[in-house]
């Protein structure tokens, strides 16, 4: 048999379990300050360009009508203005070739038979630092995968912002039901009414076949010690014996949503918002990617008050029209404040002596600029968050004039990632840094 680690067995057969301190193990020390959080929120098709814009500083700070509400978040704010893929400009295909790429900057295949991105940058950190967590990453959504075809290519490409390899879109959960399962439980979906341990113990058997009988014995009676250690950690736990920074929050502080998909827009991405917020309050997850909906979108945005019954789609591929620029503007303005309702929960949550707010960096973002040109030659981006005293929002950071090879997003991507604690000597079309965050 193939030597396994007790580490990787434990992992290896169905639950996450990290081993707890142990006499004859060095000692590891509790964290003192709170891990960094990174989430994506992205929308589809742009935004209107009139409107989106930005100037000033801190409470000073003007917001275009389509980032206005974000104006109680001023001071939580980066206005990103410039940043761009390379590959996404050069691509022939004006939705699909500059949308799955937004997290990688890679080429899109166009090739119908051959399915080609690059692994995304939330990805690339679920790889290298996800194992901290029961849940490496989080990929949510709104909208279902699509199967069809637009323009020759796979819709999977429309579907996904998130990619586990240059060929495999990570998976896309949009029930919250499901995502909520994943905290609560085990990491895989399951709802933990037995301890880890009982799920570890569970699957193991399939691996009792296989060893001898000494060994056997040997598997029971290390599994029967990690159940002791468990209980003294517990134990020490309630006597609050160990120190450092713990989540703030063990159990959920909300109820498990029903088991349908919801029907209504605002209220589906409202619970996977609060999701999100409970996976970073409860620190199952430190990776979150949300899509708000796909790429050519079928959403429809009647639930806007003067919004017509019109599909995204039309809305943003509107010819200039001004009635339905004015509808444009209003799915904008409703997309942004999904993000400021994010801001807003996590600006409020105690996490070690400050917000959780202040231990994440989120990313609101859109692959095109203006979504009725299908302009790609800069995205409208916003972060948040101040990344564990890394960044300095209440600005705005315009990278328009600083050449090409300056306002590159996967510049910003490396910034983020080395400040996650993954460090690449390029990714995407870049090896530069991001200046000035």
């Amino acid at each position: 048999m193939k030597a396994t680690s007790r580490r990787h067995f434990l992992r290896g057969t169905g639950a996450a379990l990290a081993l707890p301190w142990l006499e004859s193990l060095p000692v590891a020390a509790a964290p003192s300050k709170p891990p960094l959080r990174f989430a994506c929120i992205y929308f589809s098709n742009g935004v209107e360009p009139i409107h989106w814009w930005a100037k000033g500083s801190g409470s000073a700070m003007e917001l275009g009508p389509g980032a206005a509400p974000l104006m109680p978040h001023r001071e939580d704010i980066l206005f990103l203005r410039g940043l761009y893929n390379q590959q996404a400009v050069a691509s022939s295909s004006p939705h699909l070739g500059r949308m799955p790429n937004m997290l990688s900057g890679a080429t899109v295949s166009l090739d119908p038979a051959v399915i080609r991105v690059g692994t995304t940058m939330d990805q690339v950190m679920s790889q290298r630092i996800g194992a901290q967590t029961a849940v490496p990453s989080m990929v949510l959504g709104i909208e279902p995968n699509e199967l069809r075809l637009e323009d020759g290519l796979s819709m999977i490409y429309g579907s996904s912002i998130s990619w586990a390899t240059p060929s495999r879109p990570a998976t896309k959960e949009i029930y919250p039901a499901r995502a909520f399962d994943r905290l609560v439980g085990d990491g895989k979906g399951r709802r933990l009414d037995r301890s880890i341990l009982d799920a570890v113990l569970a699957d193991s058997q399939s691996l009792r076949p296989k060893v001898s009988g000494g060994d056997r014995q040997k598997l029971d009676e290390y599994l029967e010690s990690i159940r002791d250690i468990e209980k003294r950690i517990d134990r020490a736990s309630r006597e609050e014996r160990l120190e450092g920074w713990r989540p703030s929050l063990k159990e959920p502080n909300m109820e498990r949503p029903a088991e349908n998909l919801p029907q209504n827009v605002p209220d589906h991405m409202k619970l996977m918002l609060d999701i999100v917020v409970l996976a970073f309050q409860m620190d199952k997850t430190r990776l979150v990617t949300l899509m708000l909906n796909n790429d050519l979108s079928q959403m429809n945005f009647k639930f806007i008050e003067g919004v017509r019954g019109a599909l995204h789609l039309d809305l943003t591929h509107n010819g200039k029209a001004a009635a339905a620029e004015a509808m444009y503007l209003k799915t904008n303005q409703f997309h942004i404040s999904q993000f400021a309702y994010l801001i807003d929960r996590l600006s409020k949550i105690d996490d070690g002596g400050q917000s959780l707010l202040d231990s994440s960096i989120l990313m609101g973002c859109s692959n095109l600029f203006d979504g009725d040109a299908h302009s790609a030659e800069q995205m409208p981006i916003v972060l948040a968050g101040r990344g564990n005293g890394t960044l300095k929002p209440g600005r705005v950071l315009d990278y328009l004039d600083k050449g090409d090879d300056n306002r590159r997003a996967c510049s910003l991507y490396l910034s983020i990632m080395d400040r996650m604690g993954v460090e690449l000597d390029r990714f995407g079309d870049t090896g530069k840094r991001l200046t000035d965050l």
